[in-house]
């Protein structure tokens, strides 16, 4: 028989009602997140998988300080985890990608699984951390991003732009070439071609080159490792399928939309989910709540079932 203090206000026989572990009026003011951990209880309960979320605002790009908040979602992670990273991002740093998804692969060690749910928009560095994947959960609102670099300029009025990489170099070959075959505007040519930067033509080859290595790495290490989920016989051109994401010459502009249909196409490991299915709508009730929680476009949200951390 259940004792019940006196006061207390339960009846014999009947199981007093948990207490919050927060002050109520602090559980009050943080309802909404509550509710989105609640959400992702539910999600991992019916897929059987730990669930991470990492979503951004329109200007708020990958970058070194995501690594903080990310351990932080890892600190409960053990090894062998089957592990979902929910990911929103418009872009960023590479060099943040590398550290961030070697973090998402050691987490998972040694027979572990990572998938990468995009509900909208895993764009350039964020298309770079989905290739660390063994699948990408997609659907109609899904897509990725080309991953060719851009580089950063200043004009001497002090106006910031992205320029792409390739195209700096496509311009300084295409004007080699005129200049070679020779040609009434050869002297014009010759001139315009002193105005190219060596410095700068040299970045621009060394980040291509970078992006191709660093997403070949991502693809043998995550989405391509030991080959084991794949059917047999089937065999996998690492490099044209880097080569395909890494070149503007085909999608023209860095914010081209990958869907699910052309990823699948280029050779990556594409899961897709009817938008309509009970499980992509959880993830879109869930993602559509993480949005609406960012104050700015200029903030994060990394968020598990137990960490919660707003940027």
């Amino acid at each position: 028989m259940t004792a019940v203090a006196e006061g207390s206000g339960v009846k014999p026989n009947e199981q007093p009602l948990p207490q919050p572990s927060q002050t109520p009026l602090f559980r009050a003011t943080q309802s909404a997140r509550y509710r989105r951990q609640e959400y992702i209880r539910e999600i991992e309960a019916a897929t059987g998988r730990t669930l991470i979320c990492y979503v951004s605002g329109a200007a708020a790009y990958v970058e070194r300080d995501d690594v903080l908040a990310l351990t932080d979602l890892l600190y409960k992670v053990k090894p062998g985890t089957k592990l979902d990273l929910m990911l929103h991002t418009m872009g960023g740093d590479v060099d943040a990608a590398e550290k961030i998804a070697g973090l998402l692969l050691k987490a998972v060690e040694p027979d572990g699984e990572l998938r990468v749910i995009v509900p909208d928009c895993a764009k350039s560095a964020g298309t770079l951390l989905s290739l660390a994947a063994r699948s990408i959960i997609m659907s109609d609102t899904s897509e990725l991003g080309p991953i060719d670099p851009q580089i950063v300029t200043i004009s001497p009025d002090g106006t910031r732009s992205n320029r792409p990489a390739q195209s700096y170099i496509d311009g300084f070959e295409d004007l080699l070439r005129r200049i070679r075959e020779g040609g009434p505007d050869a002297a014009a040519l010759q001139q315009l071609i002193t105005k190219f930067d060596p410095a700068f033509l040299d970045i621009c080859h060394k980040a291509r080159d970078r992006s191709q290595q660093f997403a070949e790495k991502l693809l043998r290490d995550g989405m391509f490792h030991k080959m084991s989920h794949m059917p047999s016989g089937d065999t996998v051109n690492i490099t044209a399928i880097a080569s395909r994401l890494n070149s503007n010459a085909d999608w023209l502009s860095h914010g081209a939309v990958i869907s699910a249909d052309q990823g699948r196409e280029i050779g990556l490991q594409i899961d897709y989910r009817d938008e309509h299915s009970n499980e992509w709508q959880a993830y879109w009730r869930l993602y559509c709540e993480m949005r609406l929680a960012l104050r700015s476009d200029g903030e994060k949200l990394f968020e598990s079932n137990f960490a919660s951390l707003q940027m």
